[in-house]
């Protein structure tokens, strides 16, 4: 059987020119996120299957890549479910592990954690731009604190993230998910209900409020209460922030409780107010998230250049809980590596105050002197800050020329023998 010299669908090979960005966007990240107190950790990439698939992942349960059980313990001729043949699975995310990461280790962890975690996660999705079906994630969370400052430190850590790398004009967008549930509730829709009319109001910004409508009434829902809802998230969609918040206090007062709209001013307003960059803090209450673990605030980063969400995330206070049986606040935001390094190369990126690039290009049958002395001469220059390579002389020195100009070579010497 023939060997696959491609990638297997929905993965890909990662080329020099990339791996460059990638490593300069990652190290902005952990500089900027380590200075508002985030701390780094790990976890594995394989996690139990039964923490991947307890409904708090929304559709991405659907989507895990699942490991068979190994050696004596994988008994193919017995097993009558496929509950019998697995026991693992790939992350579909960095938050599942991050909460089963704090129960094993709280009594060793400070109070409040606030986490910084960069890895791979798996997915078995559609490809397609800007999305794999493996790829980075990088999240920060913030465990042990109740209060609103988790979300602002949040914001702004993520919006100062984002600035540093060279963009602006986004847009952060945040919602709370008792905000939709009241707004579902004061329409009459009864609590089963609620996920088919999120999952029909996530839709939006594809179908506008008409589509919203139809579907609706594809799940099986009232045409009253579908018609009352999209009316109420017209209202919402047409005003301005603080006439949102205002309409919000006056209709679902019998719904949601005034601390929620309190919240929401406070995080808008200290946002605004301690902001540095060029982005907008916007309050959405179309806004959805498909996770079914977020309990209150909801996030999203919206970045006109993609089109789309490159990042996002929420309060999940109950999550801990399922694990320990005591619930823990906790918060998270997730920037959307992929799409943000697909973004900087489209744009033509280029790593600012790169470290000076030299190559040495060595002829054939060079004395050992001379070796020894190109090479010292590289290490010296290496621990001075350069990039140095010492590499030997092709055949078709022009070809090699070009391509280490290609890769960033600003100076090339060659060296010949005596």
């Amino acid at each position: 059987m023939a060997l696959k010299k491609k990638p297997v669908n929905g993965m890909k090979d990662i080329l020099p020119t990339e791996m460059q960005i990638r490593d300069y966007v990652i190290e902005i990240i952990k500089e900027t996120y380590r200075s508002f107190g985030f701390t780094l950790i790990d976890t594995p990439s394989v996690e139990h299957i039964e923490n991947l698939s307890n409904k708090q992942g929304g559709e991405n349960e659907k989507l895990i890549f699942k490991i068979l059980k190994r050696g004596e313990k994988l008994k193919l001729e017995t097993a009558k479910s496929e509950d019998d043949l697995v026991d693992g699975g790939l992350r579909y995310d960095l938050t599942v592990p991050l909460v089963r990461y704090y129960a094993n280790h709280e009594n060793e962890l400070p109070t409040p954690f606030k986490a910084l975690q960069i890895g791979y996660v798996w997915r078995a999705d559609r490809p397609q731009r800007g999305r794999y079906r493996q790829f980075m994630q990088c999240d920060i969370d913030i465990l042990g604190d109740e209060s609103n400052m988790a979300e602002i430190e949040l914001i702004l850590a993520t919006g100062s993230t984002l600035a540093k790398l060279g963009f602006k004009n986004f847009q952060i967008r945040i919602n709370d998910r008792r905000i939709l549930k009241a707004m579902a509730a004061s329409c009459g829709f009864s609590e089963n209900e609620y996920d088919s009319v999120f999952i029909a109001l996530d839709k939006m910004d594809k179908i506008g409020l008409a589509g919203v409508f139809e579907e609706l009434l594809n799940h099986g829902l009232p045409k009253e209460k579908a018609d009352q809802f999209v009316k109420l998230i017209g209202r919402f969609a047409k005003a301005k922030v603080c006439e949102n918040l205002d309409l919000l206090t006056n209709a679902l007062v019998d719904h949601l409780d005034a601390e929620v709209i309190k919240s929401m001013t406070e995080i808008l307003g200290s946002v605004e107010a301690a902001k540095l960059s060029e982005y907008e803090i916007i309050f959405d209450p179309t806004l959805v998230r498909g996770m079914s673990y977020y309990t209150g605030s909801i996030f999203e980063v919206a970045i006109p250049e993609f089109g789309g969400s490159c990042g996002g995330g929420g309060r999940h206070d109950k999550m801990v809980g399922n694990f320990t049986g005591k619930d823990v606040p906790g918060v998270g935001f997730s920037i959307g590596f992929e799409r943000i390094v697909l973004l900087l190369i489209e744009s033509g990126f280029q790593i600012p105050d790169k470290a000076s690039k030299k190559a040495y290009l060595l002829e054939k049958g060079l004395s050992n002197k001379i070796t020894g002395d190109i090479l010292r001469k590289a290490q010296m220059e290496r621990d001075a800050g350069g990039q140095i390579l010492v590499t030997r002389m092709n055949k078709n020195k022009k070809f090699q020329k070009e391509q280490l100009n290609k890769e960033g070579y600003s100076e090339i010497l060659e060296i010949y023998r005596d």
